[in-house]
């Protein structure tokens, strides 16, 4: 009996801490399987959002508008008590400013307590996912990502060609909240540009722009994916372009395109395998060339591009104004803007019908007129600064990666370069594909992992 005490009394170290790895590692386990299915619930929620509101629960729809708001809270809390939140620079930055930002508003801008928590929770709970999603996820499951998006674009497509050929009226075009004079938004000869399962067209715009950068990535990578549906995929993105009648979504798949083309120029043994994507697309865009469905659709989207080029100058006048044209009209601002701006919230479609009565984008359209008109042009250029060294570390990153061999960061980029430094996160489904974007491209470049061996 006293050799077993002694036996016990001598090996109860090593027993506890047997036992507390055997808690431990389950119990961390548990809480990092929770924090990736957090994740994959706010991108599930980021395409399926406008479809809560319009279809399933229309009598919720002003809530639901913030759906994503909770699920990113608990995620913070919980990374944060397992100790996997990553802390830098660009997240202190942000918080910080969102937090002076929201004391300015009170005091020298509108004072509407519930609007500047509406804008600060860009900075303060949105912003921060991009670098949670990077320290959660892996390579593998970007590449999971991309095949759903991929398998998903099939029926998004039949969808947003219903919504397309039906009445604004029908259910399919039922706009937010039930509302029957359909979410469609004007388009060309009559046609309305199609909102999919999203509350505002851009939503299908930008669905199919982060569908791209994937299409492109499987035709040249290895990755085991069907090759039936990539065609039909494939397919799908070529009549979206059409389908949507959206000029960014065109200047967009020319943008992932051209990123494709350069990674074939860095690595020529990717030669092969562009020229078969380019085999098949030709193939699959006579074949659909042929459908009256097509034909109408394609009329409809050359009638808004070349109408747009003539109102805007050209095709130089068209892309410069869409992507470079807001970044000099907000630096230089405007003689009458307070030093702290109007405050934060202003400049969203929700703060504005609040504070003014009135829908829509209250500042400016563009994403850094928007952000110095709301924080005035010291705070302003801080956020702008943040965004934009963010989207330039990326690049860097995702181009030595390409230098090894790997399409993936490159190609995310594509899409995810624009939305880091310049989408409109005032909305909120453009900023979900922001976050969404961002954190994918972080993850997939591999070197934001701290904390993921333990607690």
């Amino acid at each position: 009996m006293a050799l077993n005490n002694t036996f016990r009394l001598n090996t109860k170290g090593d027993a506890w801490q047997l036992m507390e790895k055997k808690l431990i590692v389950p119990a961390f386990e548990s809480t990092y399987r929770l924090l990736k299915q957090g994740i994959w619930a706010y991108f599930l929620l980021v395409i399926f959002e406008g479809a809560l509101r319009k279809w399933v629960l229309p009598g919720l729809s002003t809530p639901l508008l913030l759906i994503r708001d909770p699920i990113a809270v608990i995620v913070i809390i919980k990374a944060i008590q397992a100790k996997l939140f990553p802390s830098n620079a660009y997240v202190t930055g942000m918080v910080l400013v969102a937090i002076i930002g929201t004391i300015t508003t009170l005091l020298t801008g509108h004072g509407n307590v519930g609007v500047a928590l509406y804008g600060a929770r860009i900075m303060l709970i949105h912003f921060p996912m991009i670098f949670l999603i990077g320290n959660i996820f892996d390579r593998e499951d970007v590449i999971k990502i991309g095949r759903f998006t991929v398998w998903l674009s099939i029926p998004m497509t039949i969808l947003i060609g219903l919504q397309f050929y039906s009445p604004q009226d029908a259910w399919v075009n039922r706009g937010v909240g039930g509302n029957m004079e359909g979410a469609g938004f004007s388009g060309a000869l009559g046609f309305y540009r199609p909102p999919g399962t999203f509350s505002f067209t851009n939503g299908n715009t930008l669905f199919f722009g982060f569908l791209a950068p994937f299409i492109f990535y499987f035709w040249l990578s290895k990755k085991e994916i069907n090759r039936i549906v990539l065609s039909a995929a494939t397919l799908c993105l070529f009549a979206s372009i059409s389908l949507s009648i959206s000029r960014s979504l065109f200047f967009q798949v020319i943008i992932s395109l051209l990123f494709a083309t350069l990674a074939i120029a860095r690595k020529p043994q990717y030669l092969g395998k562009m020229i078969m994507a380019y085999v098949v697309g030709i193939i699959l865009f006579v074949a659909m060339s042929q459908t009256s469905m097509f034909k109408t659709s394609a009329e409809a989207f050359t009638s808004r591009l070349e109408g747009a080029v003539e109102h805007e100058g050209g095709l130089k006048g068209t892309f410069g104004h869409r992507y470079l044209g807001g970044m000099s009209d907000a630096l230089a601002g405007s003689p009458n803007l307070p030093f702290f701006g109007y405050g934060l919230g202003f400049g969203t479609s929700v703060g504005g019908s609040l504070l003014q009565g009135k829908m829509g984008l209250q500042i400016s359209e563009d994403e850094w007129g928007r952000i110095i008109g709301e924080m005035g042009l010291f705070l302003g250029l801080i956020t702008i600064f943040l965004r934009l060294g963010l989207g330039l570390s990326l690049g860097r990153k995702a181009y030595r990666k390409l230098a090894t061999g790997d399409l993936l960061p490159w190609m995310l980029l594509s899409f995810g370069l624009i939305n880091i430094v310049q989408g409109q996160w005032a909305q909120p489904t453009s900023l979900g594909f922001g976050i969404i974007i961002t954190g994918f491209l972080l993850a997939s470049v591999g070197e934001n992992k701290q904390g993921r061996h333990g607690a």
